[in-house]
């Protein structure tokens, strides 16, 4: 072979270059931000409804589709989508009962005065052509064949050593502070609080490691009468001292509380909610790449949700096995086609094993087909709307948390 042709091509020494410097981020301090939101945000309340239509659906019936969509706007809730379904659910009904459990009991928004227009659809049968009989089970194929994936996309899933969920650490923190904000408006420590809120975590890393919380936000929606300096104190207690560990914050730390000094007009009063519109939040706080597809609202035959799913627990149980430290894992769908045409999988070095072997294990020990997807994680049940706020992964309540497989995957060491 000739030297010029052992030259490596521009591509590569780019990739090479990147990487490089990539690793050598273990001898530097880097800051990394995750945020949350709660349940009362406008964006995850119109979550929230869309997974409790599709709970309320599945409930009566198992082979439910379902893609329910829904806009929140001052004093109306506006809901659509396509459902193919033998169940009878009365959307305004579950939407108004959701309204209320999230806390919007007054103001133009509240569950029994708001608007709510509903045009809901049956599946278009061209989409359906392909989820009934894959291209798989048409040339011939049975068994998990038989549902060909609802829609095209990529899907990441991801796992990481930095806490004990094998979520990376910040969005970890902004979602139990989030969760936090919750309890303490409804179990009346903080009466004054109000539904919506959003937190933010900024985490400060020595290479790969995390160290100490640089700076935490939070804003609260809260009652007129109360004063600034009450809520940055009741945050800092009730809050803030009950999430984040006390050795991870320092002298240093930066608080924003209510940031622009007054946070009374919240939800839907304040700013229009709309289902999807929070994919980082349900993920990995940005840690991770998302393929665009959103998941509240979605049966599991929607690839969009199921795949993403699989992707997590796939990643979890590697991690969990000793295989990487770090995982992400990318998995590609054609519509109407059973078997994704793409996996893909990074460790960014901490992998035991070359990452095209781990790709190689992962399609030989997971059934990546719709069919398979749905069986392995149980997902005709309504488990749904306690997914719409805090987070999709990293909670032991789901299904894909699970690492059951980590002892089978040990044998690969």
């Amino acid at each position: 072979m000739s030297a010029h042709k052992m030259q490596p091509s521009f591509p590569s020494l780019f990739i090479d270059n990147f990487l490089r410097a990539y690793y050598n981020v273990r001898d530097m301090k880097r800051f990394f931000t995750s945020e949350s939101v709660t349940e009362g945000h406008p964006d995850k309340v119109c979550d929230n409804i869309a997974d409790a239509i599709l709970d309320g659906l599945l409930k009566e019936d198992p082979q439910t589709r379902a893609a329910v969509e829904c806009c929140a706007a001052y004093n109306t809730l506006f809901l659509t989508g396509e459902v193919t379904s033998r169940a009878h659910v009365d959307y305004e009904q579950v939407a108004r009962r959701v309204i209320r459990e999230i806390g919007y009991d007054a103001g133009d928004f509240a569950y029994d005065k708001c608007r709510v227009i509903t045009l809901i659809h049956g599946q278009s049968p061209d989409i359906a052509l392909g989820v009934d009989a894959s291209a798989e089970m048409k040339a011939g194929g049975e068994g998990y064949d038989m549902i060909g994936a609802g829609d095209q996309g990529m899907m990441f899933g991801y796992a990481c050593r930095e806490t004990e969920e094998l979520m990376p650490l910040p969005i970890m923190l902004a979602h139990k502070l989030a969760a936090r904000l919750t309890e303490v408006r409804k179990n009346g420590t903080l009466s004054y609080l109000r539904p919506d809120g959003k937190t933010q975590v900024t985490v400060e890393y020595d290479g790969r490691t995390p160290v100490r919380v640089d700076t935490v936000v939070v804003s609260t929606q809260h009652a007129e009468d109360v004063s600034q300096e009450k809520i940055a104190a009741d945050m800092k207690k009730y809050v803030i001292g009950a999430v984040i560990p006390a050795q991870l914050l320092d002298e240093k730390t930066k608080y924003f509380i209510n940031p622009t000094g007054k946070f009374v007009i919240g939800g839907p009063e304040g700013d229009s909610g709309l289902t999807g519109r929070k994919i980082v939040v349900d993920t990995y706080g940005g840690r991770c790449p998302h393929g665009g597809g959103a998941f509240s609202g979605k049966d599991a035959t929607k690839v969009d949700r199921s795949a993403a799913y699989l992707a997590r627990y796939i990643c979890k149980n590697l991690v969990a096995a000793g295989i990487a430290d770090e995982v992400e894992l990318q998995l590609a769908y054609a519509i109407g086609v059973a078997r994704p045409v793409s996996v893909f999988v990074e460790t960014y070095g901490t992998g035991k094993l070359a990452d095209d072997a781990i790709a190689d294990i992962v399609q030989k020990e997971f059934d990546l087909r719709p069919a398979a997807i749905i069986e392995t994680l149980d997902l005709r049940k309504p488990v749904f709307r306690k997914t719409a706020a805090y987070g999709h992964f990293g909670r032991d309540a789901f299904a894909w948390e699970r690492t059951d497989k980590a002892d089978l995957l040990k044998k690969y060491l």
